[in-house]
This record gives C-alpha cells, structure tokens and sequence, in this order.
C-alpha cells in the first residue's frame, strides 16, 4: 500500500481504532495494567509492550499464567481503566478531523469495552461515535479482522470501500484481513513500525473532500 493508492482513492467509510489512533491513553492504560503485572510477579518493562492493541482478556490469557480467572481479572481491569482516565487526551487534529465527517460514514473498532471506550471518548473530548464496535462485539479480537468487518457493515460499507487507521501491528493485521486499505498513526510510538502503509504523526496532515454521494477522499495537506 503506498500514499498514491490511499491518496487517489474514495472511500465509503472510515473505521478509527480507539487508543492510540485518535487519543492518547498509554499513561492511564500502563498505570493500571503494571499494577496488574506485579500483582501477578511479572516483568513490568517487559509485559507492557505486550498489551496494547488488544482486548484485556486476550492480553491475560496470552501471559500463560495458571490458576487465575481469565474473565474476572478482566473485568477488574476493565473496572480500574474506566475509574483511570487521567491524562486520556486527544490526538493532535483529531477533533477537528472526525467533526468534518459525516457521522454516518466512520466508526470507531476498539479491543475495549464498550463502558471503557465511551469513558475515554469523553475524556479526550472526542465526538461520540453514531457507530461503535467493542471487546463485547466480538468472539475474537485484533489480529482477526471481525470487529473491522462488523464496523463496515454497521455504516453499510463493505471492508474494501474502507479506510482503517491504526496504530499497532495487530490492528493493521486486522484491517488487512478484512480487505480494507490502512493508514498507520504514529503519534504515540516511540519505535518505528515497519509498514508497507502510508503513515501519519497526526491529523492535522490530513483534509477529506466529500463529493456529492458522501464519499471520502484522504488528501495530506500542502
């Protein structure tokens, strides 16, 4: 994927991840999730890497430890996230960015849940999506592309008239599977992410025309 096929391309809709792709979350979400690692007697700098872009459960069982419930410890997580948002801001031009789309032609695809994702939504003073798919949506999470598919199909698009921005690997596997193009974010890395896709430290490279029949044309700013 190169900037001249996003940039020469119309799309039917745009499918946002959440955390890290239109707001920054990393402080409140390693606060909670390294409280979490030590309380379990694991490697805080070396598990935290390992939670981003994924729902909560899947990051618990993925660490292999035994004799501990999956779902509970998730919903403990997910209890502390929502009461933890300090310091949850949005994305340079994100705003602005989402305020100029028709509200019926994005969505936003998260690994959180949904009481989560609303309160960081609202945190970071974001519009509230029309159309959102969470942790609850799906069976299995990102890398698997179910939450991008069910976004598309929730504003009436198929994946391949999409665009999906993402910020980690996992989510741009998924965006890949469900036939979409992506757009990688990199406002919140502090690692290059080896990609194929074009890539933006923030919205405020970009402007969308819209044409008459509602499609949305990405162009990078002069």
């Amino acid at each position: 994927m190169t900037d001249q096929t996003v940039f020469s391309r119309s799309y039917a809709g745009f499918l946002f991840d959440m955390d890290g792709t239109l707001l920054n979350s990393i402080a409140a979400a390693e606060r909670v999730w390294s409280r979490w690692a030590i309380r379990h007697g694991l490697d805080v700098e070396a598990f935290l890497p390992t939670m981003h872009g994924k729902r909560g459960i899947d990051t618990i069982r993925g660490v292999g430890l035994t004799g501990i419930d999956a779902e509970a410890e998730a919903l403990v997580i997910e209890r502390e996230e929502i009461e933890d948002v300090e310091g949850v801001v949005p994305l340079p031009g994100a705003i602005d960015f989402l305020n100029a789309l028709p509200r019926d032609r994005w969505s936003i695809v998260t690994s959180a849940p949904i009481a989560l994702a609303r309160a960081r939504i609202e945190a970071a003073g974001l519009p509230q999506p029309s159309v959102i798919v969470t942790a609850e949506d799906v069976t299995l999470g990102k890398p698997d592309p179910a939450g991008y598919r069910l976004g598309a199909s929730r504003i009436g698009a198929e994946p391949a008239q999409c665009l999906v921005f993402e910020d980690v690997m996992a989510g741009v596997l998924a965006g890949e599977a469900a036939g979409a193009d992506v757009m990688v974010v990199t406002a919140t890395h502090s690692h290059a992410l080896a990609t194929r896709h074009p890539t933006i430290a923030s919205y405020e490279e970009l402007t969308v025309d819209i044409d008459a029949d509602g499609m949305l044309r990405p162009a990078r700013r002069a």
